[in-house]
């Protein structure tokens, strides 16, 4: 079953919010007959037939359900309350201990006796005198004495002032004499990096040269706006942002599923960035988009998509308490908001009080009221690991791609058929002492899987389009603080409500069945909140500099650290919010900047004082990301295709589980789109992402780790779809320059963006003189010679590939591989299919390296040589 939302239904669904469950216990209060009643029949029979497996005492609650106390018999398990509707032969606990339908004690029912006992007991309304010891949870914290921490006062304007005088004004206190400015080509590489990730052409260089040389400033802001208007800035800018937002396609930890429909949300993103949204307005529909008002069922349906961003967090899919599920789910959903828009680590105080910062464990609970006032719709399939299913959000207006796949009412009886076939085996294997457990659970995959694919059909056949996201839940209200973090021990209720030390915190009013989320993403985005513009503009240097001005970006607390130049954050955060929370006015800003626009250039007087350049005299050099370096690859090769894919690769897949049957290496990895469109599975993330620093989808990281080791140097210098790029540029220089000169020159231009210089002519001339290529007559000869270099970048060989792939690898790598079948010319790459081959062979969808004759091979290495050098991965 699907929820169906379209704005013209959100009253009537906002009608129902409200409306509480009746419960049979909640109704009855206990005389002192009845109090003797149950401790004469009903406490010893819970105790001998129920507390085994539902006891807090034992350990151990069975199905989410606890029976010890009253509070655990009204709060239910996993079926939901167990004593719910206004009659007691409608209850669950009625059809469990008669086994109607569930079985209660499984192995052997009830006496009868005992089952009529509970019957009059029942009958007089359910009465239970048991009550827990009632615990108040005390804060220590000086809220107060909080508030005067740095971050959590109000930004103070500077009038007048800029980017450049501030930066200024700290070179002159300190002494330090910035670096010249960049050349026009390095800046020019900087700009494209930054803004779009991708290197500019060697055309783009001599355009924006030749401009620079009339008007330098008019040549740059005109540059800047082109960049920022190319689709490709939404896929760079967002791409950080899903950083932050820790996005994935997959559950991660004990069972990890997949999210097949995350992708709208990555795409949601993209645009927006595109479009230049508010930044304020972007929160506000990350925490309730669902809330918001809206013209249009379009407008609805993205800000169903971008409640994502709360849906796709890790889940424990193989908890067995649902309280704990729950409360779980929230935690992560609090601590990702806090982290991402406040730079706070809220979730700290789930257990206690917050052991830095003034956040008491109360206001932790008060947030996490309005989050489990919240239902979150995260898709997965059941089965016997994956205990906590759960529904999609339905969106109203159909995706056109999904509504080409319609079912005829043929597919659709059959498979009913097969379900009934299959629920009428499972019966019968009930009753059949040879059936094992394995045999079936098998049955119940089936079952589930044709029951996910029936939830997803409308009646006419049409696969309704659905997304992950969040409502809010039937039930809603305030919640109790649990003693340690610990679901069954509730101490006293809070009110829902904010941080009380940033203003506007503490309880707040929250209109009877709403969750808090609309006021809860009004409050994070108020301009007289001193967190969520700063943190904003803070990543935004961050990602443009290589380093915040707070070089923690996810935590401005008290053992974050104090920002370099607090006058400067200030005067970003207010401008920005000045501006209309617009991202690409503020990137403008600051690279056009003299700061953003210096050379990277070495000084060492500077740099004894300033090691960390903390000052900013010069830019400071950073290594291209995971994504860069593999688009700019493709890009130097075959090319690389900027338009975006429908979808998801992990969506063509559908629900799955993450491991041997379903993983990276079952999935085309010769794909020519860009690098944000590749399938981010956790913990199985693909290898050209991997190994090159990519960001843990598994939680909120705002800086990429930079590490330079051997397995990154090992796959540019083996990977087959490496090797095919420097094969298929070797093959267009060819083809373009005549000369072996205009080709090392154009080569430079294309991987560096600048032309060679007479050190390297001599060295690549060099190489070229001393590399002998290997032909079919000489491939058992010596291995691939390499020349001696100029030290700008590092030395490369090539390994030679596993025989029986029968791939042609370019250069050295052929001299010990001439397998038969792959001494024909002319071999074209290879596709493969979606799964790769039964064994799962990583490299089974990877392109095979055509046979190239002995200049195309020399020029290949070369080429190889360029992609794997240190230069063309360093930026400035």
């Amino acid at each position: 079953m699907k929820m169906k939302i379209t704005w013209n239904t959100v009253i009537a669904i906002l009608m129902t919010l409200s409306v509480p469950a009746t419960s049979l216990l909640a109704k009855t209060s206990i005389t002192p007959e009845h109090e003797a009643y149950f401790e004469q029949h009903i406490r010893p029979a819970l105790v001998q037939y129920c507390y085994d497996c539902h006891s807090e005492e034992t350990g151990k609650t069975r199905g989410g359900l606890l029976l010890d106390t009253q509070d655990g018999m009204l709060r239910g398990g996993d079926n939901g309350n167990i004593l719910s509707g206004t009659n007691y032969r409608d209850s669950l606990f009625w059809e469990a201990i008669n086994w109607l339908d569930l079985e209660m004690p499984p192995k052997q029912a009830m006496p009868t006796e005992v089952i009529q006992r509970f019957q009059t007991w029942l009958e007089m309304g359910a009465p239970d005198p048991r009550q827990q010891e009632k615990v108040t949870v005390q804060s220590s914290i000086d809220i107060e004495a909080g508030r005067n921490h740095w971050a959590f006062q109000t930004p103070i304007a500077t009038p007048g002032a800029t980017i450049d005088s501030f930066i200024a004004d700290k070179l002159k206190s300190a002494s330090l004499s910035p670096v010249a400015p960049a050349d026009p080509p390095t800046l020019l590489r900087r700009l494209n990096y930054d803004l779009i990730g991708l290197l500019p052409s060697p055309d783009e260089i001599t355009a924006f040269a030749q401009a620079w040389q009339r008007n330098p400033q008019k040549a740059l802001t005109e540059k800047v706006d082109e960049l920022l208007d190319r689709p490709q800035y939404g896929e760079r800018w967002g791409r950080h942002w899903l950083d932050v937002a820790r996005y994935a396609e997959s559950t991660g930890k004990d069972v990890n599923m997949t999210y097949p429909q995350i992708w709208r949300y990555r795409d949601y993103v993209f645009d927006s960035f595109n479009s230049d949204k508010p930044y304020n307005r972007f929160v506000q529909e990350q925490i309730a988009g669902d809330l918001l008002k809206v013209e249009t069922d379009a407008e609805w349906q993205q800000n169903l998509i971008a409640t994502g961003f709360l849906a796709m967090g890790t889940k424990s899919l193989n908890e067995s308490n649902p309280r704990q599920h729950r409360m779980d789910v929230a935690d992560e959903q609090i601590d990702t908001m806090s982290q991402a828009i406040l730079g706070l680590t809220v979730s700290c105080a789930r257990c206690h009080d917050h052991k830095n910062d003034p956040i008491p464990t109360t206001d932790y609970y008060a947030l996490a009221g309005i989050f489990l006032s919240t239902d979150t719709f995260f898709g997965t399939v059941k089965s016997a690991q994956n205990k906590r299913p759960s529904r999609l959000l339905e969106l109203p207006i159909v995706d056109p791609m999904i509504a080409k796949n319609k079912y005829s009412p043929a597919d659709i009886e059959q498979l009913r058929q097969q379900r009934s076939q299959l629920i009428q085996t499972r019966r019968s294997n009930r009753n059949n002492e040879n059936a094992s457990q394995q045999q079936l659970a098998a049955i119940r995959r089936r079952i589930s899987d044709i029951e996910a694919k029936l939830a997803q059909i409308e009646t006419d056949g049409t696969p309704i389009t659905t997304a992950m996201g969040v409502q809010d839940a039937r039930l809603t209200g305030n919640t109790t603080v649990l003693l340690r973090g610990d679901v069954e021990k509730p101490a006293q209720t809070v009110s829902r409500g904010f941080l009380q030390v940033l203003p506007g915190g503490g309880s707040v009013k929250i209109n009877p069945g709403a969750s808090g989320r609309k006021e809860l993403a009004a409050w994070l985005t108020s301009e007289l909140n001193p967190l969520t513009a700063r943190v904003m503009v803070n990543r935004i240097w961050l990602k443009l500099f290589g380093a915040g001005l707070v070089t923690s970006p996810n935590n401005w607390g008290t053992t974050g650290k104090a920002p370099s130049h607090p006058q400067l954050l200030d005067h970003l955060a207010l401008e920005f919010m000045q501006q209309g929370w617009s991202i690409k006015k503020t990137i403008k800003t600051i690279v056009l900047s003299k700061t953003y626009q210096r050379d990277s250039q070495f000084d060492s007087k500077n740099y004894e004082q300033d090691p960390d350049n903390t000052h900013l005299w010069r830019m400071n050099p950073r290594p291209m990301d995971a994504e860069t370096l593999r688009d700019s690859i493709l890009t130097l090769g075959n090319g690389l295709d900027l338009k975006r894919p429908y979808g998801s690769l992990v969506a063509d897949i559908g629900d799955s589980r993450v491991g041997r049957g379903f993983n990276q290496a079952r999935l085309p990895s010769n794909v020519r789109y860009r690098s944000v469109y590749l399938p981010i599975l956790r913990d199985d993330l693909p290898a050209a992402l991997g190994l090159f620093d990519f960001a843990d989808p598994n939680v909120s990281k705002p800086k990429r780790e930079s590490t330079n080791v051997p397995t990154q140097a090992l796959y540019l210098m083996n990977n087959p779809q490496v090797l095919s790029e420097a094969s298929a540029m070797a093959k267009k220089l060819i083809k373009q320059f005549p000369s072996r000169e205009a080709q090392i020159k154009h080569a430079f231009m294309l991987a560096y963006s600048r032309p060679p210089d007479a050190r390297d002519l001599a060295a690549a001339k060099q190489f070229f003189a001393q590399y002998k290529p290997v032909t079919p007559d000489n491939s058992n000869g010596p291995r691939f010679q390499n020349a001696r270099r100029s030290g700008r970048r590092p030395q490369n060989q090539l390994q030679r590939q596993a025989p029986n792939r029968g791939r042609r690898p370019v250069g050295g790598a052929m001299t010990e591989q001439a397998p038969n079948q792959g001494r024909q010319r002319g071999m074209q790459p290879r596709s493969g299919g979606r799964r790769g081959n039964r064994r799962g062979d990583a490299n089974a969808n990877t392109p095979r390296i055509p046979l190239m004759t002995p200049e195309e091979q020399t020029l290949a290495v070369f080429c190889q040589s360029l992609m794997a050098s240190g230069e063309f991965r360093q930026l400035n």
